[in-house]
């Protein structure tokens, strides 16, 4: 079976064009921009409970400061549970939060901020 010559034409004339922006898009490419890794952020932290007491310090070895806080959950209803004042750790400094409960000590954590 043939096909009438103006359907082949047409064929041809329709490969010929997939062929060519194939190549032409294979051949364009693109350079994505690599994201750029975030600066190393953020001052090591340890914390220590003794009885009511707690005492952490906190050393910042990176070239941004860190504004940090001292939070204290306390484990007895009644005793009120503290959110330090942040303190700014500058760099390759270490800096000390101390805070405590009336009683026992529940859990403690410290936030992080960065400095705009």
């Amino acid at each position: 079976m043939r096909l009438p010559r103006s359907l082949a034409s047409v064929t041809v004339a329709a490969c010929l064009v997939l062929s060519l922006s194939y190549d032409a898009m294979s051949q364009a490419r693109v350079e994505v921009p690599q994201a750029a890794e975030p600066e190393p952020f953020g001052a090591a932290c340890r914390s220590r409970v003794n009885g009511s007491h707690v005492i952490a310090y906190c050393h910042n070895p990176y070239p941004q400061p860190d504004r940090v806080s001292l939070h204290i959950e306390c484990e007895r209803w009644w005793d009120v549970d503290s959110d330090g004042a942040s303190v700014e750790a500058g760099p390759a400094q270490t800096v000390r939060l101390t805070g405590r409960c009336w009683k026992e000590v529940r859990s403690v954590w410290v936030s992080h901020r960065r400095e705009r």
